[in-house]
This record gives structure tokens, sequence and C-alpha cells, in this order.
């Protein structure tokens, strides 16, 4: 299996359309935001994470996302896959960050032992006004 695209959403939904397809609806892609609230803030937000499984491989796997701040693991996921072979998937992640300070956190997702895709978020202090 490989890792498409990982960002972090506000919602995803799917949507039948017309024929055997499938389409997924994503609205507020973010790489930043301002704090809504004082520090230290508790941050749980939606990581999607977009999957192919090639037809040749197995339908399970298991997706790992470290969440890094400054070079300091914050949180951590797994969770097991399973996408039919010659199909797309998705996988929502879910982890619970408190920012002590403003910065960027990294999620780096990967499939069993594959390849790292890194994914930045920063934390910006609350906008004046």
């Amino acid at each position: 299996m490989q890792i498409l695209a990982a960002l972090f959403v506000d919602d995803m939904q799917m949507r039948q359309v017309p024929g055997p397809a499938t389409r997924i609806d994503l609205t507020g892609v973010q790489f930043s935001a301002a704090a809504p609230e004082p520090l230290p803030y508790t941050w749980t937000p939606h990581l999607c994470v977009l999957i192919h499984c090639p037809a040749d491989h197995r339908a399970m796997s298991a997706l790992t996302v470290e969440f890094d701040l400054d070079g300091e693991q914050v949180a951590r996921n797994v969770q097991p896959l399973q996408i039919e072979p010659g199909r797309f998937g998705r996988q929502l992640v879910r982890p619970e960050i408190t920012f002590e300070r403003y910065g960027t956190v990294f999620a780096r997702c990967r499939i069993d032992a594959g390849p790292v895709v890194s994914v930045p978020f920063t934390l910006l202090p609350p906008a004046a006004g």
C-alpha cells in the first residue's frame, strides 16, 4: 500500500456519484491556524490519510502516525488498514496534542516499513483584534 496524500482538514465526507465511483469531499484543508485561546491549548485535529492498495498487494497493513513538536514525539497513532487490492481508501487520525508554546507539529505517516510522508501544521499566536 502507498500513501497518496495526508492533510489536516476541518471535515471529510464520502459522497456517492452516478456509477460505481465514490468522491471524498475535503473541507478546510489547513497547514496553520491562529490559536483560538491562550496557551496551553489542546488541539484535536482531523488528519485525513488517502491510501492506494495496488492490485498485486495484500489487503492488510498498518498505518503509523507519529506527531513531533520540536523533535519531541507528542502523540502516536497506530491502526490497521484493510483496503481491497486495486482500490483506494482513507483513514482518519485524531490525536490530542497540547501546545505549551507556539510551533510546528509534523505528522510523520507511514504504512508498515514504507516511506514517511511528513505533513506540517503550525499553531500561531491568536489573531489581534
